[in-house]
């Protein structure tokens, strides 16, 4: 070389051979080394050989594509461990340009050192790219591309000669590749024996309490794992169940914190994510805005449609997710247009930290607003149409995850509407236990934020209190009822629709509570104010008018209760349709006055039409359907119909059970109905301990005072009575009467059927001394609350006249069982269940005063319609079929008559 400071260099005749000429020598693998420990991934390293076994290169990378994953790690085992038969096998840190440049730089050098500090790195880097491109059977494994750009050059020149294995956070550029493998978290057990074996590694007996949780809570991210690992081996006091307490009290010290000395500071959660993120907001800044906001969310299927009312306009957020999807911080699902997060991404996204810019507590706080605001906008404006249930369930988890994430201090107006409707929603599904803390922090938003008088406070009040009283807990729903009434009174005034509201809900908590006498003047006086503020045809006036056909048909006074069910459900048909839900509802409970009328011939008729819309309407499992179903098992039930009775409550049970829970109130009723269809097949074995099963949850979930209590008890003691152990009946009838008094009164029809049941037992245990007067004086009483013709008038009047049988008295059981006998006919017809034993019951009276000239006939006839009715082995068939045997050997042994 010539010229000032020319420098003249000397290099060996070899050096100067073409890189074709130049054989790869020993000693040229620079992998990253093999990792320490290394835990499941089988069927992904089975996929790079497979790959690797034929032309052409793989991809290896995460279906979140997040650092962290795991991709450089199983690069590095499967290139240590497989037999690939590459060499040389060369690691190449890809991140950039600059990067892949110096990965070709150091190979030439490796090849011909001599060429180093001779060639600048441009022509070393393109020496090597000749090399790579005359020799065969090498393997560059280029890590973490940012870019494919970066190594487009690299492939498009060398690619037929060598094998690639490229790892990448980027999820959607790699469709020219022949073979992609998507790297996902580690799988439970996986991720369970790396943080056990790592942590436990100079500790073997080290307590490893929440390991299983704190897996989960990092979502089996294997860096996430390896680091918390790492802490928990340097810190053997601190069991993994305590590293949560950190996590969960000091999360951004411990998304940056490693072992010290052994975790390298670059390599921890918050700083690989923090180079992700910023490269995310060099090329979009609104993504790392939107990552924010979906961070309060539910990891999985968060609807796309969410983000529609956002702060982003649609062709900027349409741009944003691409970016996040390409670097793979989100993956989206075409099929449920849904989108999914990485569970610690969310974490760390939604943790402040003042030294990170894209997670500043100014940020991460709009955030949370915005991700408040977007729910509350995809609400619907009503839950009562059906097809919204779709959008509830959809928008739940989210708006659940919302709230566990956030504190109330931060809470706004916004976020207390946003959990008063859900729990709305929530009751409204049969989940009133769900709704209480989302009602019980709106109530205390609303009154930390508007004061305790204002409208809406006092609805979330009231819908409190609903939810109390749809689980079963009048002791807190009651007076929470009367106390927004007094309040909503005072400031809205008497005539408010929120007033009238309230008042109708507080009348039905006494309905519930078995206080009719409070009840029904409260709902009457409700109905009235309603038709004059409301109208006749306002919704909410055909809502009372059906609560108030409830409560008189409570109170057993079927003569004003079906009339005006008619009268609702007429009305409500021409009002609101008849797919309605509230019409289905009414037409369910006029359904059921037919029933408690003995009037089986249209209930169940309305029943099974009532199902099979609501079924069409709300879908199989909607609590409404549920209790149409329970309610037309029991319609089969009193028809004596136990073949489709029980399969139906048992298949009820079932889905309450699925549905509801197994302490919901509805679930513990249909568990009573199935063991009293258990008793009524004479099923003594089943019948019993589910009863006891179900007084025991009962009393635990409802108290020993509720209404539905009561009844349980009731029944338990009527199986004991019939099991033969009247030691046990007998004190459990005097004490659930003693008790049914006190709670709801002396006329109640409760009180009235428990009188009754313990007058019965009277009798079974031959006490007819107690028993007679006992069951007058609950005649006389039925008679006047019930009246003359209501079907447990009737059932009373046929126990007495066999109470009177019983003490061989037939001059008054004969005429009392005839006078029955003719009033069921009339009034349940010939062939309701009641008709037939009482006409069984009066033929036994004609045999034992020794008329078999009526008595043969009589259970003739009703042995031929037991059998039609209720079928041959219906405990009743049988016992019809008993009695006609032993009247037919009677009449056959008295022979002739002597004169």
């Amino acid at each position: 070389m010539t010229g000032d400071g020319a420098l003249a260099v000397s290099l060996p005749p070899d050096v100067l051979r073409p890189p074709a000429q130049i054989p790869a020598p020993p000693g040229l693998d620079t992998l990253s080394g093999r990792p320490g420990l290394f835990v499941g991934r089988t069927e992904e390293l089975d996929r790079l050989d497979e790959a690797l076994a034929t032309p052409g290169g793989a991809v290896v990378q995460a279906v979140h594509g997040l650092g962290g994953i795991g991709k450089s790690t199983l690069a590095a085992h499967w290139a240590a461990t497989r037999a690939h038969g590459c060499y040389p096998a060369r690691w190449v840190t890809a991140d950039t340009p600059a990067g892949v440049q110096q990965g070709l730089t150091d190979l030439a050098g490796a090849l011909q050192p001599a060429l180093t500090g001779t060639l600048p790195s441009e022509a070393l880097a393109e020496w090597a790219l000749q090399w790579l491109a005359s020799h065969t059977g090498w393997l560059l494994i280029l890590d973490n591309v940012n870019d494919p750009a970066d190594i487009a050059p690299l492939l498009d020149r060398t690619h037929a000669h060598g094998r690639f294995l490229i790892t990448s956070r980027l999820a959607t550029a790699w469709h020219h590749i022949p073979t992609v493998v998507r790297l996902d978290v580690l799988a439970a057990a996986d991720a369970l024996d790396l943080l056990t074996r790592t942590a436990t590694h100079t500790a073997p007996g080290r307590n490893m309490d929440g390991a299983e949780d704190l897996c989960a809570e990092l979502g089996q991210l294997p860096l996430a794992i390896e680091q918390a690992a790492a802490y928990l081996a340097q810190n053997p006091l601190t069991t993994p169940r305590a590293y949560l307490t950190l996590l969960d009290q000091h999360p951004a010290a411990m998304y940056r914190t490693g072992a010290v000395g052994v975790t390298a500071p670059q390599r921890t959660i918050a700083r690989i994510w923090h180079v992700t993120l910023d490269r995310i907001a060099t090329l979009h800044p609104q993504a790392a805005g939107l990552l924010r906001l979906l961070a309060w969310y539910a990891p999985d299927q968060i609807p796309a449609t969410l983000l529609d009312g956002g702060p982003a306009d649609p062709p900027t957020l349409n741009t944003a997710l691409g970016v996040l999807t390409a670097y793979s911080m989100i993956t989206p699902d075409p099929a449920t247009h849904t989108l999914s997060v990485h569970r610690l991404v969310q974490a760390l996204a939604r943790t402040p930290d003042p030294d990170d810019p894209h997670r500043t507590p100014a940020l991460t706080a709009q955030a949370r607003e915005q991700a408040t605001d977007c729910l509350y906008t995809a609400l619907p404006a009503h839950w009562t149409d059906p097809t919204t249930r779709p959008t509830g369930r959809t928008l739940l988890p989210h708006i659940d995850a919302l709230a566990e994430h956030t504190t109330q201090d931060t809470d706004t107006h916004t976020t207390a509407l946003l959990l008063n409707q859900t729990a709305h929603f929530l009751v409204g599904e049969g989940l009133p236990a769900r709704a209480f803390s989302h009602l019980q922090r709106a109530l205390s938003d609303m009154v930390r934020v508007l004061g305790d008088d204002d409208p809406d406070t006092l609805t979330t009040r009231n819908n409190l209190a609903h939810a109390y009283w749809s689980a079963g807990d009048l002791g807190r729903a009651i007076p929470l009822f009367e106390q927004t009434l007094t309040d909503t009174v005072r400031v809205l005034g008497e005539d408010h629709p929120d007033t009238l509201a309230s008042r109708n809900s507080l009348a039905c908590a006494y309905q519930s509570a078995g206080d009719l006498g409070r009840a029904i003047p409260l709902c009457e006086q409700t109905l009235t104010d309603m038709v004059r503020v409301l109208g006749e045809d306002a919704p909410d006036t055909l809502t009372t008018r059906n609560n108030l056909a409830h409560a008189y048909w409570s109170a057993g006074d079927l003569g004003r209760a079906i009339p005006l069910f008619e009268q609702t459900l007429e009305e409500r048909l021409r009002v609101l349709g008849e797919d309605h839900p509230d019409t289905l509802t009414t037409r369910d409970s006029l359904a059921g006055a037919f029933r408690s009328a003995g009037d089986l011939g249209r209930a169940i008729p309305l029943f099974e039409q009532t199902l099979t819309d609501t079924v069409r309407v709300l879908g199989e499992d909607h609590p409404s359907t549920l209790t149409t179903r329970n309610n037309l098992a029991g319609a089969y039930k009193a028809a004596g119909d136990l073949g489709r009775a029980i399969p139906l409550f048992e298949q009820t049970l079932e889905e309450r059970l699925r549905v509801l829970g197994e302490d919901h109130p509805e679930t513990l009723a249909t568990r009573s109905d199935l063991a009293a269809a258990y008793y009524s097949a004479g099923d003594l074995g089943r019948a019993i301990p589910l009863f006891e099963q179900t007084l025991t949850d009962t009393v635990r979930v409802l108290g020993e005072d509720h209404p539905s209590t009561l009844t349980t008890r009731n029944n338990l003691a009527h199986a004991y009575e019939s099991a033969g152990d009247l030691g046990r009946a007998i004190p459990l009838f005097e004490q659930t009467l003693t008790d049914t008094v006190r709670v709801l009164g002396e006329d109640h029809p409760s009180t009235l059927t428990f009188r009754n049941s313990l007058a019965d037992v009277y009798e079974s245990a031959g006490d007819l001394g107690r028993a007679i007067p006992l069951y007058e004086q609950t005649l006389e009483e039925r008679l006047r609350v019930l009246g003359e013709d209501h079907p447990e008038t009737l059932a009373t009047r046929s126990d007495l006249a066999a109470a009177y049988y019983s003490a061989g008295d037939l001059g008054r059981a004969i005429p009392l069982f005839e006078q029955t006998l003719t009033d069921t006919v009339r009034v349940l017809g010939e062939d309701h269940p009641s008709t037939l034993t009482t006409r069984n019951n009066l033929a036994h009276a004609y045999e034992s005063a020794g008329d078999l000239g009526r008595a043969i006939p009589l259970f003739e006839q009703n042995l031929t319609d037991t059998v039609r009715v209720l079928g041959e082995d219906h405990p009743l068939t049988r016992s019809v079929r008993r009695a006609h045997a032993d009247a037919l050997a009677k009449r056959a042994g008295e022979g002739p008559k002597c004169m």
